[in-house]
C-alpha cells in the first residue's frame, strides 16, 4: 500500500524537479528522449544524403561543363516540392488526426484531391487539350488553392456551427462530396478521346515533376507560414487532442480552435495538391510512423518528427527509383500502395474506425 501511495508523490516530485527543462514531461524517460533525438538526426542526414544525391548523382553533365548548374538547378526545383510536400501532409496530417481524434484519417477524406482532379478534368472536358497545357502559372496556381480553400471554409463553417455541428458529420460530408465529385470526373474522362485521356492522366499522378518553380514565391512563404503558426499552436493542439469536454474544462475555446487549425490545414492541403498533384495516402503513412518513432504527446516533437519522416521518404522513394530501379513514373503510385498497406494494418490491428 505504501509504495502505491508513494508512486504518484515521487512522479509528482520527478516531474517538478525537471520542472525548468522543457522537454521534462514529454517523454516518458530519458532514454526515450535519447532515442528520440537519435531517429531524428538519423533522418534527417538520410534526407540530406538522398537529397544530394539526387543533385548530383548519375549527372550526364561533367562538372567543369556550362550545363552542369542547369541540369542541378532543374533537380533542385524537385527537392523543394519535396520538401513542400512534405511540410504540407506531416504538418497537416499530425494536427488533423490530433483535433478529429482518430489516428486512421487524414485531410485528403474532405475532397481536396477530388477537387483538384475534376478541376483538371473539366478544364479539358469543357475547353479542350491546348486549355489543360496553357492551364498552368501562378494564375492557375493560386485559383486552384483559393478554390480548395474556400470549399473547405463553406464546409467548416456550414458543418461545424449550428446546433448539430460536429466533426463526424463534417467528415462524413466530406468524403461524400469527394466521392461524387470522383464520379462526375470520372465520368468526364470516360468521354475523352485516348490521347486527351494519356494528357489529362499525366496532371492527375502526384509527382514532384509537376512542380512549377513559377510558383514557389507564393508557395514557399504560405507554407513556412502556416508551419510556424501550427508549431506555435502546439500546446493548444496538446489539450485539443484530449477532447471537447478536457479542452473546454481548461478553459479552450473549442469551436474557434478547431476552425483555426482546420483552415490551417486546408491551405497546407491545397498548396501540396495544386503543386504536385493528388498523394492521398501520403500524410496518412508519415503520420503513422510518427506516432511510433515519438512516444510522446507534445505536437512539437510529433511535428518535428513528421517533418524528418516525410522529407526522408519522398528523397529516399525518388532517389531509389530514379537511379536504381530506374522507373521514376512510379514513385507516387508506390508510396499510396505502401499507405494503403499501412491503412489496413492499422485499421485490422484496431478493428474499428
Amino acid at each position: 500500500m505504501n509504495t502505491l501511495e508513494y508512486q504518484p508523490h515521487h512522479v509528482a516530485i520527478d516531474r517538478s524537479s525537471h520542472h525548468h527543462h522543457r522537454s521534462a514531461s514529454a517523454f516518458r524517460s530519458k532514454e526515450a528522449k535519447r532515442r528520440y533525438w537519435i531517429l531524428l538526426t538519423l533522418l534527417i542526414a538520410t534526407g540530406l544524403l538522398a537529397s544530394c544525391g539526387l543533385l548530383i548523382y548519375n549527372n550526364p553533365v561533367p562538372v567543369d561543363s556550362p550545363s552542369f548548374i542547369p541540369v542541378v538547378t532543374r533537380r533542385f526545383v524537385a527537392i523543394v516540392a519535396m520538401i513542400i510536400a512534405a511540410i504540407c501532409h506531416s504538418l497537416s496530417t499530425v494536427a488533423f488526426q490530433s483535433i478529429t481524434n482518430n489516428r486512421i484519417i487524414s485531410p485528403s477524406l474532405l475532397g481536396f484531391e477530388s477537387l483538384y482532379t475534376t478541376i483538371q478534368t473539366s478544364t479539358m472536358f469543357f475547353f479542350g487539350a491546348a486549355a489543360l497545357v496553357s492551364f498552368t502559372g501562378i494564375g492557375s496556381f493560386l485559383f486552384q488553392v483559393v478554390l480548395m480553400v474556400l470549399m473547405s471554409i463553406i464546409l467548416y463553417g456550414w458543418l461545424l456551427s449550428g446546433k448539430y455541428g460536429n466533426l463526424q458529420i463534417m467528415l462524413l460530408v466530406g468524403i461524400i462530396i469527394g466521392a461524387g465529385l470522383n464520379s462526375v470526373s470520372t465520368f468526364m474522362r470516360r468521354l475523352l478521346a485516348p490521347s486527351e485521356f494519356d494528357l489529362l492522366q499525366a496532371r492527375l499522378f502526384g509527382s514532384v515533376n509537376n512542380a512549377d518553380a513559377a510558383y514557389f514565391p507564393i508557395a514557399i512563404p504560405l507554407v513556412i507560414v502556416i508551419a510556424v503558426l501550427l508549431f506555435v499552436y502546439a500546446k493548444r493542439l496538446n489539450v485539443l487532442s484530449l477532447g471537447k469536454d478536457v479542452a473546454t474544462s481548461f478553459g479552450v475555446r473549442y469551436q474557434p480552435s478547431i476552425m483555426y487549425t482546420l483552415i490551417l490545414v486546408a491551405v497546407l492541403m491545397s498548396i501540396s495538391t495544386a503543386l504536385i498533384g493528388p498523394l492521398t495516402f501520403f500524410g496518412f503513412l508519415v503520420a503513422t510512423l510518427s506516432y511510433q518513432a515519438a512516444p510522446t504527446y507534445d505536437h512539437r516533437y510529433l511535428f518535428a518528427m513528421a517533418l524528418a519522416i516525410g522529407f526522408c521518404i519522398l528523397t529516399s522513394a525518388y532517389f531509389l527509383m530514379y537511379h536504381v530501379l530506374h522507373t521514376p513514373a512510379v514513385v507516387s503510385v508506390i508510396i499510396e500502395l505502401f499507405g494503403g498497406i499501412i491503412f489496413l494494418i492499422v485499421i485490422l490491428r484496431k478493428r474499428s474506425l
